[in-house]
């Protein structure tokens, strides 16, 4: 029988080869694999940056359109205003211009009753309907009801096709129709920032890949970093719309000759492609590749002579010395110390041995010292029937709330763990899988194993689900009220629903604070919100047990009674509020108070009817009851 060390040099000298060559070969793939995952990771980041661009870029256009159409139609309603406070201002072109200037609009124009125009700061549009174009047309449907008040979308003016938003509505009297234009000069700076020549101008930096969009169903060439490809068809560099299809992950093409590295992803109605030349790309790997056979070439040498020499001089009495030892231990004698030092390796493993050793005993303190060092508390127990003793880490009596001399009894004995545990079991936590509260903390618990083995974990996620809550009343909350908003509210009807108790005589009440503007005006808009916070305060006062009360937005309030016996009941009530509506004192601020105003409307039943029905019935009593006040007050 040959002797260890002449067989372990013998394999060694052969296997040293083998696995040089198989390493060396594995290095190579993996440089080439970690190249192309560096590509497409560099191209998916780019791609996602591209994303990120457009979809920024398309919601701050959306903010400005909205912004843009909105004051388009304030700036309508106003001119609708002036003009029929002083209808004489139609027949001075010049006052028209002026007006214009002021509201800051490019074009009026005044159409009469039949939809033509017959005034306006362009007199070259007189005579112009609302059939005169396509343009024009949008707004024809307001001939047939007087309480439309459109605004169209960015679109070329029927005379010059000149881009401009128009918005018209009906006078108040309906006497004439005002029909402002204003030429979008930022929503079209907005709009050229969606452009892909915009978004591929930002990638010209680095020249190496280079970068295609192309239409997903011609196959055009729409944007690129390299400008003369724009216009052309995908066809003309080599590639197909199928392998653009099936590219995202990355593939290898001729791509105007060259061979290339390719990564795509659809955005939009476009595919966005980067293009490496694989010369650029793999350019570091084979000065890699011979370093690394060199390396290895040296390093197996040294290390089989080594070895060799070694084996032979130290490892065979070691072996025999440390397997006398490990038998010893792996018969129970968890004192015996491993101690071979015929060699620095044995002396390491013979030291790793014994902390090992030494970490099993430990097994507690170590868990503990791991899990402190995590932001939350997590504590560990174990137990099983062949020990009677609960091994559980220092954390676990501070997260159950025990004492030490609760935590000496439960660790006793583990059929009184699992007693204890069976009572934290009873109060678990709606909507929380697994989370059981005790003495106001919320525990999280997970057990594996059957009968009566066990590992489990318990954590404290106290902080995390307040947390939670408050941040689920904060999204619910108008901060400036601290009434519900319009999303608490309907949170609220639908738990009420839920809950199938009968809500019996109900009613929605609208409220829309008169005055605010003016209050707002003369006294500043902290004297406004006080004077809505006011508001809320009253509301809140009528019935806190059986009302639901919310600001929907604005001078806006709606109030939600349910739950009474009678329809006479619940109209006492209402009727509080109606009273409330005039001569109801709020202090603004010192020395500064006003007379609470509001108008109201409400929608009373008995039955199961869709709340939005109800709130869209006791909305236009409430602007019926406005008009009512406005009126009043006129005469």
């Amino acid at each position: 029988m040959q002797t260890l060390g002449k067989i372990i040099s013998r394999y060694i000298n052969r296997v040293t080869c083998i696995f040089v060559t198989l390493i060396l070969a594995i290095i190579v793939y993996i440089q080439i694999i970690n190249t192309q995952r560096q590509a497409y990771e560099s191209a998916d980041r780019t791609f996602t940056q591209m994303e990120q661009l457009l979809s920024r870029n398309q919601e701050e256009l959306s903010d400005i359109e909205e912004a843009y159409r909105a004051t388009c139609l304030r700036n309508a309603e106003a001119i609708a205003y002036i003009i029929q406070n002083d209808p004489s201002v139609l027949q001075d072109m010049e006052e028209l211009k002026r007006i214009a200037v002021f509201m800051e609009v490019d074009e009026i124009h005044i159409f009469d009753s039949t939809g033509r125009i017959y005034a306006g700061t362009h007199p070259e549009y007189y005579d112009y309907t609302f059939d005169s174009g396509e343009q024009m047309m949008f707004f024809k449907p307001m001939l047939q009801d007087k309480s439309l008040k459109l605004v169209q979308d960015i679109t070329p003016n029927t005379a010059e096709a000149k881009m401009m938003q128009y918005s018209a509505l009906w006078s108040r009297n309906g006497e004439f129709i005002v029909q402002v234009g204003m030429e979008p000069a930022n929503v079209m700076k907005a709009r050229e920032k969606n452009e892909l020549s915009y978004l591929f101008s930002l990638f010209r930096v680095n020249l190496e890949p280079g970068y295609y969009a192309i239409d997903s169903r011609s196959g055009e060439i729409v944007g690129s970093t390299d400008l003369e490809s724009v216009g052309k068809n995908i066809l003309e560099t080599g590639l197909g719309l199928a392998s653009l299809a099936n590219g995202e992950g990355g593939f290898h093409a001729v791509v105007n000759g060259r061979h290339s590295y390719c990564v795509c992803r659809e955005v939009g109605s476009n595919y966005i492609l980067r293009v490496v030349p694989s010369r650029e790309l793999y350019q570091r790997v084979p000065t890699i590749a011979l370093l690394v056979a060199v390396c290895l070439i040296v390093m197996a040498v040294i290390l089989s002579r080594a070895v060799i020499w070694y084996m032979e001089k130290y490892v065979v009495d070691g072996i025999h010395s440390m397997n006398r030892k490990l038998h010893r231990i792996a018969q129970g004698n968890l004192d015996e110390m491993i101690d071979t030092n015929s060699s620095v390796e044995f002396s390491e493993l013979s030291s790793y041995i014994n902390k090992m050793k030494k970490s099993l005993l430990d097994n507690n303190e170590k868990m503990s010292y791991v899990l402190s060092k995590t932001n939350m508390y997590i504590g560990v127990y174990e137990y099983n029937q062949h020990m009677k003793r609960v091994r559980f880490t220092e954390y676990v009596p501070r997260i159950l709330s025990l004492d030490a001399a609760e935590a000496g009894k439960l660790s006793a004995d583990y059929k009184e763990f699992q007693a204890f545990m069976n009572r934290l079991r009873k109060n678990p936590v709606s909507d929380e899988n697994g989370v059981f509260e005790r003495n106001g903390q919320y525990i999280k618990l997970e057990e594996t194993g059957d009968g009566d083995d066990k590992f489990g974990v318990v954590i404290d996620v106290t902080d995390e689900i307040v947390k939670r809550k408050r941040i689920e009343e904060e999204r619910d909350t108008d901060p400036l009220t601290e009434l519900y908003n319009r999303r608490g509210l309907e949170m609220r009807l639908s738990a009420l629903s839920e809950a199938g108790e009968p809500l019996a005589y109900r009613a929605f009440v609208m409220i829309d604070a008169d005055n605010l503007k003016v209050v707002n005006d003369t006294y500043g808009h902290e004297a406004g919100d006080t004077y809505l916070k006011e508001i809320a305060g009253r509301l809140k006062e009528q019935a806190p047990d059986r009302c639901v009360a919310a600001r929907l937005g604005g001078d806006e309030f709606a109030l939600f009674l349910y739950r009474y016996a009678s329809e006479e009941e619940l109209l006492e009530v209402i009727r509080r509020l109606e009273r409330l509506q005039e001569g109801s004192p709020a202090v603004l601020a010192d020395n500064i108070s006003v007379f609470i105003r509001f108008s109201l409307g409400y929608s009373l039943t008995e039955e199961n009817k869709d709340y939005q029905v109800l709130l869209k019935e006791a909305d236009e009593k409430m602007y019926e009851n406005k008009r009512e006040r406005k009126a009043a007050v006129c005469e």
